[in-house]
């Protein structure tokens, strides 16, 4: 399989989600190579604590910038703040995102609305607003430049109780894999990261350990996965953490739909066992 190490020495990745989970480690993988960071979350405290972490262990320069990205006015403020620190972006790492479970007729209206503003409106925003410096840095520095954007295998099927969730992943599987056709020739690696359940904060916010169904990944193994494939000389379009979420996604692709959504709707039954 060929090669081409992604090298994003020299120039700045921004993480957002920075806070907690595989954001935290994103930040970790791209200090490691070289890059500087902006990191992206609303608890500054904790980003300020990670900005020093990674002074510490690679020497590299973060720019902590606190915001709600569930708001309507925090990416152009983003926009502004590192246009103004004169910050070019050579790497985008979207990882911000949250899941709710439950029927979707007793769900929080605002908190559906939140999750698809974070999960879809940001993300897009965000890319579309940076997608001119990370094109511009894939010319500067070939094989330094990248558009992650953090999905999930939740994106391959309907997920009853979690209906907007796996929506808004499809969204960022479809999207990005479209991103990655019309930057193909630029030298820009795009993909999209697919992890089934990780060991993080993230069912702790859904409010329920029902939500996640499959072995837990930890947060090393999607590094591993989202890195593997930023080396290769061809980006894959998304890329699945763990072989047996894989092999669940593609089956999920290939079934029946009124199937595949009756058997995800089983597995994500309150207090299931098994």
């Amino acid at each position: 399989m060929a090669r081409a190490h992604f090298n994003p020495m020299g120039t700045t990745a921004l993480v957002t989600g920075a806070s907690s989970g595989l954001g935290i480690g994103y930040a970790h993988a791209m200090a490691e190579r070289g890059a500087d960071l902006v990191l992206v979350a609303r608890r500054q405290d904790r980003l300020e604590a990670l900005a020093v972490d990674l002074a510490e262990k690679y020497g590299a320069t973060s720019t902590v910038i606190p915001l709600d990205l569930s708001l309507p006015e925090s990416v152009p403020q983003l926009v502004d703040d590192l246009r103004e620190r004169s910050i070019t972006i050579g790497s985008l790492i979207n990882s911000a995102g949250f899941g709710t479970y439950g029927n979707f007729v007793d769900a929080d209206a605002g908190r559906e609305m939140d999750e698809i503003a974070v999960n879809v409106v940001a993300l897009t925003a965000l890319t579309h607003a940076f997608l001119p410096d990370l094109l511009t840095t894939a010319t500067t520095h070939p094989h330094g430049a990248a558009l992650v954007n953090v999905a999930s295998t939740a994106a391959f099927q309907p997920v009853p109780r979690m209906a907007v969730y796996g929506a808004t992943k499809a969204y960022v599987v479809s999207f990005t894999q479209a991103i990655w056709y019309e930057t193909r020739r630029t030298g820009l690696k795009v993909t999209t990261v697919c992890p089934g359940p990780v060991d993080t904060e993230f069912f702790d916010v859904a409010q329920n350990h029902d939500a996640a169904f499959g072995k837990f990944l930890t947060v090393d193994e999607v590094m591993a996965t989202t890195f593997t494939a930023l080396d290769r000389a061809t980006t894959p379009l998304h890329s699945i953490s763990g072989a047996q979420n894989a092999v669940f996604a593609r089956m999920a692709t290939l079934a029946p739909r009124r199937a595949v959504v009756t058997v995800t709707g089983r597995m994500s039954a309150p207090g299931r066992t098994g």
